[in-house]
């Protein structure tokens, strides 16, 4: 007998392929699965265990992604219960895991892949990337990232003063990333291009080194990272750079279908969670601290209250929470022309159609009437 399954999708040529190593908003190389195998062995492997249901709509089980410590932001909350909220009673009683060993959000592409989770936080490079390379997700919601996110940095003594005195200027960043879009939108302010500066591609210790080494002459990231070297290296922010991309939510297309409801009111849970820390900042950072989400650093608990104050940490927006909609899709179809164009992306990739795929739509009705409560 054949089953249809609304999520699957017709097999096509090869996908297109990833070109570079970056990290957080990474693009995962296929040649890395090595750097991904504890993440994956923490997850058990590349089996996809059966899910039994609890109740009508209640799956048995939930594995969610943790992406970096786990210590801090929406998933700490959640997996620590900040506030009390207990996601697994919030679904009927499913028993929540939480893999861990992800150093972003790329990785956990792979993990998708492998049928090793169900759940996970990805960013608009993600997305493309899981869409060129035939990564079987399910897009549930997706928010704007704070338009103050991302900063470049310059030395106080620096004459850049703005977009076009960065022309010939020595640029750290880690390619394939927000702050590789913002940087594109930033030039082209000054009618630049990315060749108009020496770009230095640069995970983003490294970057932070080159800067506080004289290395580099500018370098762009994202909080907190960006605001705690500033703060370290007493550096000067350029006016007005922005960050232009969306975050998303995403599950395997395996939950999704089996369990629409019960993601969809996850993704309500993780909105609802970051109102209350927004709504409690210093109560939420100090829940991070009691949780060793800071190091012996002062200056990190510190500036991580002031940027959860100002909500510009990339879970700050996770408050406004939404169904994939239009300003979405179309974004995140930029970046992805505007890293094809890098080379980034060595094929062009249909963000728009999949994202509009109608394969999708019961899953969004669920969403959209969960985060009508």
């Amino acid at each position: 007998m054949t089953v249809n399954r609304p999520f699957s999708r017709p097999t096509t040529g090869a996908s297109p392929l990833l070109s570079t190593n970056v990290s957080r908003r990474r693009v995962l190389a296929v040649g890395g699965a090595a750097a991904l195998a504890p993440a994956l062995a923490a997850c058990g492997g590349g089996s996809r265990p059966g899910n039994t249901a609890l109740a009508d709509g209640v799956p048995q089980k939930l594995r969610y992604a943790v992406i970096g410590s786990g210590r801090l932001g929406t998933p700490a909350a959640l997996r620590y219960k900040f506030d009390g909220v207990d996601l697994g009673k919030e679904l009927g009683g499913t028993t929540v895991t939480w893999p861990s060993g992800f150093t972003a959000s790329l990785p956990v592409m792979e993990a998708l892949k492998a049928g090793s989770v169900d759940f996970t936080f990805a960013t608009a490079t993600a997305v493309a990337y899981a869409i060129g390379g035939g990564v079987p997700i399910v897009p549930l919601a997706a928010y704007p990232l704070p338009a103050n996110e991302v900063e470049i940095l310059v030395p106080q003594n620096s004459t850049v003063r703005g977009a076009a005195d960065l022309k010939g200027k020595r640029v750290a960043d880690q390619q394939g990333t927000t702050g590789t879009y913002s940087l594109i939108k930033y030039l082209q302010t000054a009618g630049l291009r990315l060749d108009d500066v020496e770009y230095v591609n640069l995970p983003a210790a490294d970057a932070e080194s080159a800067f506080a080494n004289g290395k580099v002459d500018a370098w762009i990231s994202w909080t907190p990272a960006i605001s705690l070297g500033r703060a370290r290296h007493k550096a000067r922010r350029l006016p007005n750079v922005k960050t232009y991309d969306y975050s998303f939510y995403v599950a395997s297309e395996s939950f999704a279908e089996e369990y629409p409801e019960a993601a969809a009111k996850v993704v309500r849970v993780i909105r609802d969670t970051q109102r209350r820390v927004n709504a409690r900042p210093e109560a939420s950072v100090e829940f991070f601290d009691k949780i060793g989400g800071f190091g012996s650093e002062d200056l990190e608990r510190e500036v991580f209250l002031e940027l959860t104050k100002e909500k510009r940490l990339s879970d700050s927006n996770a408050d406004r929470l939404a169904p994939v909609d239009r300003k979405a899709i179309e974004n995140t179809q930029d970046l992805a022309d505007s890293f094809h164009a890098l080379g980034v992306y060595p094929s062009k990739i249909d963000v728009t159609g999949f994202l509009r795929d109608s394969r999708f739509d019961t899953v969004k009705k669920a969403v959209a009437a969960e985060l009508a409560k």
